[in-house]
């Protein structure tokens, strides 16, 4: 279990606010921080992490991170971060970024292989791309077996096929390590197939808290539409097939037709209109 009780003052996008947090966090849950720039979501996990400071109290499980004048440092967290710049060591190798961590070169070997970069592991970051780099960040981040894994928007600046591919990655390490995780996203398509909750920040408080689809999903308005999304998923209920699919930053259900839930890819770009206020969605080619 960990749980936050803290507040500190900050500088908003709409001026001087307060982050005030109180929460607890279940040991394994996946939990996504969403809500606009300047909310608070990086500062929450900097001082999670340990690199800024705050009032209030952390504890995780039975540990004190946290308390009065009581400041647990940074290197004695059970921590992982994944930043969004990667924050390689430029001169060490992909192997030698690990090891750097913890001196476990079967672990090492271990996640190198499940990321598929054992290959690359004699290589130097400058070498790598992208994608390859944020499977690096990832492992470094895993090579304590960390508690928590702290994320923030660590797959933003990746295409769509490298961001699905790490996305899978990161659910399966979470899962094997039982680690408990929080990842700072802006993406409801990412936030959908990650997170098993999802916290709204605004001006420095948690203004919703919810399954993705509970926050995320609007069901309301009845105006003629015509868009583009991703298909992320197809529900059957009784009956009838649902279609679950992200425009934007905002996720909607349309109901097809058995023959629509045969054909359609999940994963795919689909257009999704509506005539006469009837729902219609087509694959795109």
């Amino acid at each position: 279990m960990l749980q936050i009780n803290i507040d500190k003052k900050l500088h908003g996008s709409h001026g001087e606010m307060k982050l005030d947090i109180n929460l607890k966090i279940r040991k394994g849950e996946f939990v996504a921080l969403s809500g606009k720039s300047g909310s608070g979501k990086t500062t929450l996990l900097r001082i999670l992490a340990g690199l800024e400071s705050s009032n209030g109290t952390i504890m995780v499980a039975n540990e004190t991170w946290q308390k009065e004048n009581f400041f647990l440092a940074v290197q004695k967290r059970e921590i992982g971060f994944v930043f969004q710049d990667y924050a390689l060591f430029p001169n060490m190798t992909v192997e030698e970024n690990l090891l750097f961590v913890e001196k476990d070169r079967e672990l090492s070997n271990y996640l190198l292989e499940t990321t598929e970069l054992s290959a690359l592991k004699k290589r130097l970051p400058s070498s790598l791309s992208g994608g390859q780099k944020q499977r690096v960040s990832l492992c470094r981040a895993f090579m304590k077996r960390p508690k928590l894994l702290l994320m923030d928007e660590p797959l933003s600046a990746l295409d769509p096929s490298m961001r699905s591919k790490l996305q899978q990655e990161i659910l399966t390490l979470h899962k094997e390590f039982e680690t408990t995780t929080i990842m700072v996203s802006h993406d409801p398509a990412e936030i959908y197939r990650l997170a098993s909750r999802v916290l709204v920040l605004e001006q420095g408080k948690i203004v919703n808290d919810g399954t993705a689809k509970e926050v995320l999903l609007k069901t309301s308005g009845s105006q003629k539409f015509s868009f583009d999304g991703e298909l992320l998923e197809i529900v059957k209920i009784d009956v009838i097939y649902v279609a679950i699919v992200a425009i934007g930053q905002q996720l909607v259900e349309v109901v097809i037709s058995k023959y629509e839930a045969e054909n359609l890819l999940i994963g795919s770009v689909v257009t999704l209109s509506t005539k006469a206020f009837s729902p219609i969605i087509k694959q795109n080619k």
